[in-house]
């Protein structure tokens, strides 16, 4: 048990959490949301993505949203860039940080991004080179860690294989994701095994969904290995447009209560993260996907 004694969430909500949403949500909305998230003490943001609209209309107001945020000092702004042309697009926006992705499932890659993982790998290595020449920082996903919706249960050679491939083209850190939430914690131990074969454990992170309700578990299970980084999304939003049935993100609240409650230090404060997830879920009009901003919210009105 190697527990560490402080944590970093990476929040995902208005990029990974936003990007499924059937109704237009504002640009206006996206800005107030990372506004509220940073004033929350949350210092690494996910905002969004430049990849075509026609495949993500929700991110195609990605430069009005970048431009309109109110920088702070301390906060890491990064964005997802499938491609160079993407890559260039983003570029304007000065962001601190690139997402490149690919999966550890061959199904999955071809149905989410029309090509094999070699093939993705030598699309994003271009991509990877432009953004550390000019010194910023390279983040992968890596999806389908644990299991596929088309192929089912991924080997941890199949996890070890990406994340070679990955840090063979300069990638700087891999997010290891249970992208559909069916892991549980000895199978997220095993990927995560497989990936610290090639990568640092400063360098690798978590990414849990909770389909089957085994984040906050997986969160744990990849706590005890030495695992500090952590990626989640404020009120559980989001899904996969290429995982039916995947439910949200771990929610960030549910994550930081449980790290508060084992004295683990986040920066974070949990109150004004829950009128976070409030204010976008009022907006999106459903209650937020969290356990614990739901008990909090239910005492307020108690």
């Amino acid at each position: 048990m190697s527990i560490p004694s402080r944590v970093k969430l990476v929040e995902v909500g208005p990029r990974d959490g936003l990007q499924n949403e059937k109704q237009a949500v504002p640009a206006a909305v996206k800005i107030e949301l990372v506004h509220r998230l940073q004033d929350a003490g949350l210092q690494e943001i996910e905002v969004t993505s430049f990849v075509s609209p026609k495949w993500v209309p929700q991110m195609a107001d990605n430069d009005e949203v970048m431009a309109g945020i109110q920088r702070k000092p301390g906060v890491r702004y990064s964005v997802l860039t499938p491609n160079l042309q993407g890559f260039e697009a983003a570029l304007k926006s000065k962001p601190d940080e690139i997402v490149v992705f690919g999966a550890a499932s061959e199904a999955f890659s071809q149905k989410n991004i029309n090509c094999s993982i070699a093939q993705s790998i030598e699309r994003f290595a271009p991509v990877v080179q432009a953004a550390r020449n000019i010194g910023i920082f390279v983040r992968g996903a890596m999806s389908c860690a644990v299991g596929c919706p088309y192929e089912g249960d991924i080997a941890p050679e199949r996890v070890a294989y990406l994340a070679a491939l990955m840090k063979g083209i300069g990638v700087q850190h891999v997010g290891v994701a249970d992208t559909i939430g069916v892991g549980t914690p000895l199978k997220v131990q095993r990927a995560l095994e497989a990936t610290l074969q090639h990568f640092d454990i400063d360098d690798v992170s978590g990414h849990f969904h909770d389909t089957y309700g085994q984040a906050l578990a997986n969160t744990l299970a990849a706590m005890e290995m030495g695992i500090w980084q952590f990626d989640t999304s404020v009120a559980g939003l989001g899904g996969c447009p290429y995982a039916k049935g995947a439910t949200g993100n771990v929610a960030s609240e549910d994550v930081v209560y449980l790290l508060n409650g084992m004295g683990i230090a986040t920066g974070i404060d949990l109150d004004q993260l829950i009128d976070a997830g409030k204010f976008i879920s009022d907006f999106l009009q459903r209650k937020p996907n969290s356990r614990a901003a739901t008990a909090i919210l239910n005492k307020r009105l108690a």
